[in-house]
């Protein structure tokens, strides 16, 4: 910002004698704009603490004898953390109980670190059969019992429950197929 005064004398100019100041006044506006990314690297594997989650059906995936969920945790602490690889999980049935699970990887399951900062998600993909009885599962009724949540192991330590939406029978003793954690888009 400039400011500038100019002060005239405007004696003997027919205005009497005396003098008159003038203040002219300019203003300049600065603008800075910050760029922050993601991909910190100074965070932390997140702990279950840090975590919240759901594990929701993706409508319209539903084929062959397979269905898909997603697998959603957002970072909820004030510090960024990050999620790698696959999930670690068991499935819960009702009042918590730990039923049959077996996760597997699709593709190459990859272990790149996916940093999520406060209040940002991350996003993997699982696709298993709810209602295709395979070894080892009822062969009438439902092959498993219903699974309510998904209780997630972050490398940080510790878990997150994330509800399953719907709730579902999870076939051929507990197989989840999934991709490794992207980040959420």
């Amino acid at each position: 910002m400039a400011l500038a005064a100019v002060a005239l004398s405007a004696a003997g100019c027919g205005f009497g004698s005396g003098t008159k100041t003038v203040t002219v006044s300019r203003t300049q506006t600065v603008t800075t704009t910050q760029t922050i990314t993601s991909k910190s690297e100074t965070a932390d594997p997140c702990t279950g603490a840090e975590l919240a989650g759901n594990f929701a059906l993706v409508p319209g995936s539903a084929g062959a004898g397979q269905i898909e969920y997603a697998l959603t945790v957002t970072n909820t602490s004030e510090s960024p953390c990050f999620v790698r690889g696959v999930p670690k999980a068991t499935l819960l049935g009702a009042s918590a109980v730990a039923l049959p699970t077996h996760i597997t990887a699709a593709g190459d399951g990859g272990t790149g670190r996916i940093v999520l900062q406060p209040g940002a998600s991350a996003v993997a993909h699982a696709r298993f059969s709810p209602d295709v009885a395979g070894d080892g599962d009822s062969q009438t009724g439902a092959c498993q019992p219903q699974a309510q949540m998904l209780q997630v192991n972050p490398d940080g330590g510790g878990a997150t429950d994330a509800a399953i939406k719907p709730p579902t029978s999870v076939c051929q003793r507990g197989t989840l197929n999934f991709e490794r954690f992207g980040y959420a888009g």
